[in-house]
C-alpha cells in the first residue's frame, strides 16, 4: 500500500502542475499557474522524500492534500462546476485516502 500512495502522490503532483498551466493557457489565471507548479513540486518533493522516510514523506503530502482538498471544495462550492475544481478534489480526497491507509 505504501507504493500506491507514493505514486498516487506523484500523481496528484502531475495534474497539479498540468492543470495550472491548463488554467494559464486557457483563462490566463496566473494563480493557477503559480499555485498548481508550487503544489505539483511540494507533491514531487513529497515523493522523493517518501522513497527513503516513507512515513515522513507520505505525512507531509497529506498535509498538501487536505489544504487542496479544501481549496478544491470552495472552488467547487462556488462555481458548481465539476472541471477542474471537482476533478481535483476526487483526485486529492482520493489520494489522501490513499497515503492514510499506507500510514496506518
Amino acid at each position: 500500500m505504501l507504493e500506491v500512495a507514493k505514486i498516487a502522490t506523484a500523481a496528484l503532483g502531475v495534474f497539479s502542475i498540468v492543470g495550472g498551466i491548463i488554467g494559464f493557457k486557457k483563462a490566463k489565471s496566473k494563480p493557477s499557474l503559480i499555485a498548481g507548479t508550487v503544489s505539483g513540486i511540494a507533491l514531487g518533493l513529497c515523493f522523493a522524500v517518501a522513497q527513503n522516510d516513507a512515513k515522513g514523506g507520505l505525512t507531509a503530502a497529506l498535509v498538501i492534500t487536505v489544504l487542496l482538498d479544501i481549496v478544491f471544495g470552495m472552488r467547487l462550492a462556488k462555481t458548481k462546476k465539476m472541471m477542474p475544481a471537482g476533478m481535483m478534489l476526487v483526485l486529492s480526497l482520493i489520494t489522501g485516502g490513499l497515503i492514510v491507509s499506507a500510514l496506518k
